[in-house]
């Protein structure tokens, strides 16, 4: 049983943010390129986490 609310709702938003940041805010800093490119990739990073734990939570134990 994956649940939807961590999957849909934490972790496919978080990897849109991220690459949006890491694609379209990135170029437009000429300063700071580089650390706003690591913040959104560790962001797009972190909702594939999210996402992935999502799909392995379950609010029973699993006993075999």
């Amino acid at each position: 049983m994956a649940s939807r609310v961590i999957t849909v709702g934490v972790g496919i938003p978080m990897i849109v943010v991220g690459a949006l940041i890491a694609v379209l805010w990135a170029p437009a800093e000429v300063d700071a390129q580089s650390t706003v490119e690591f913040v959104g990739s560790l962001i797009g990073i972190l909702g594939v986490v999210f996402f992935i734990s999502g799909l392995f939570y379950t609010k029973e134990p699993v006993l075999r």
